[in-house]
């Protein structure tokens, strides 16, 4: 697996990077004012008291490319054989701040930022909708605005806000709007809320290595066993870093689901017009960002079917050619590697 990284298609696809971060200054200074003040909850503090303020290699290098939409961008994504990279606002977004003004107008700015930048490189950036999600129906305009004014092809929604997930009611605005512009919702980890982060955080275990998917898997299932899919048949949710581990946990999560609605132990879980499963076959879409490894695709694909399975890099925090070479030499056919890396990306964004 030592094969030169290429643009342009050389080994019969493209590489298109579906999660792939970007930060403003403006947010960083957001974030690091809320942990001076207090103002910030345990996974702020844990998250970016590190990347914004170590002197560390990897925080300042990782900072650095965070910040960037230019060429330093674009020679990285030229190293590593990247075509095509989706741009989303770090997480976790503006989702934290108190000030709904303050959010509302930082992820705006992001939002033109952004869009600019994929301006200026149109081959090679594709932008998602940063919105705040304090503010449902500011939210809604924005993912239009998004779709309709920039040029945007998704939206990334940090999973909880404040500790409120979207299987609220009061998010609902949001899912309208999606399902109105026909666009995937991304649903990004971010740090557990304080409500349940405490055994994570004393153990080292609440970020990227652990908690982000436990966290963000929840979501989904919130959303999932609330009967989001029910409500809108078309809508497709993504979710990185292998599906945050919930593919491997179908088969479990069908039975006891289905035991508990016939049990009626819980007033919110009623019954669904499919299994969990089934949905994962038919609304529920993965990026292996953060997962190059083989036996997970592989499964992943087994399991969701592989038209619902694609590449991400999770730039600039795993950054790393050899993951890359890992991908490109998966034991697959020519086609399905196609689709990994290529056209489902080219499916679901309608690039």
């Amino acid at each position: 697996m030592t094969h030169e990284l290429k643009t342009g298609g050389d080994r019969g696809y493209l590489r298109i990077a579906t999660e792939e971060a970007f930060a403003t200054r403006e947010q960083v200074d957001a974030f690091l004012r809320m942990i001076r003040d207090g103002t910030a909850d345990k996974g702020m503090v844990s998250l970016w008291g590190f990347y914004a303020q170590s002197p560390s290699e990897r925080a300042v290098q990782i900072m650095e490319r965070l910040i960037d939409l230019g060429e330093m961008r674009i020679a990285a994504m030229d190293a590593t054989g990247i075509d095509k990279a989706i741009l989303a606002l770090t997480s976790p977004g503006v989702q934290p701040l108190l000030d709904v003004a303050e959010a509302r107008g930082i992820a705006a700015r992001a939002n033109d930022h952004l869009a600019q930048a994929c301006a200026k490189y149109p081959d090679r950036f594709i932008g998602l909708t940063a919105v705040a999600p304090q503010d449902p129906e500011w939210s809604a305009a924005e993912i239009r605005r998004g779709a309709n004014e920039l040029g945007f092809k998704g939206v990334q929604i940090n999973s909880h806000t404040q500790g409120r997930y979207l299987d609220d009611p009061a998010f609902d605005p949001i899912f309208r709007a999606l399902v109105e512009a026909d666009q995937p919702l991304y649903i990004h980890p971010a740090t557990p809320p304080d409500a349940m982060i405490g055994p994570m955080l004393e153990a080292g275990l609440d970020g990227a290595v652990f908690g982000f998917g436990v966290e963000t898997g929840m979501h989904l299932l919130r959303l999932i066993t609330i009967g989001i899919f029910d409500r809108y048949p078309s809508l497709q949710i993504m979710v990185g870093h292998m599906g945050e581990a919930l593919p491997y946990w179908l088969y479990r999560l069908d039975y006891m689901h289905q035991a508990g609605v016939r049990s009626k132990r819980y007033e919110r879980m009623k019954p669904l017009n499919k299994t969990i499963a089934e949905y994962f076959r038919s609304n529920v879409l993965v990026t292996n960002s953060g997962m190059a490894w083989e036996p997970a695709v592989r499964f992943c694909q087994q399991v969701m079917g592989e038209d619902r399975v694609m590449y991400a890099m999770d730039y600039p925090y795993q950054y790393e050619a050899a993951e890359v070479r890992a991908m490109d030499s998966m034991d697959l056919p020519p086609e399905t590697l196609r689709k990994f890396f290529q056209t489902n990306a080219e499916r679901w964004f309608k690039l």
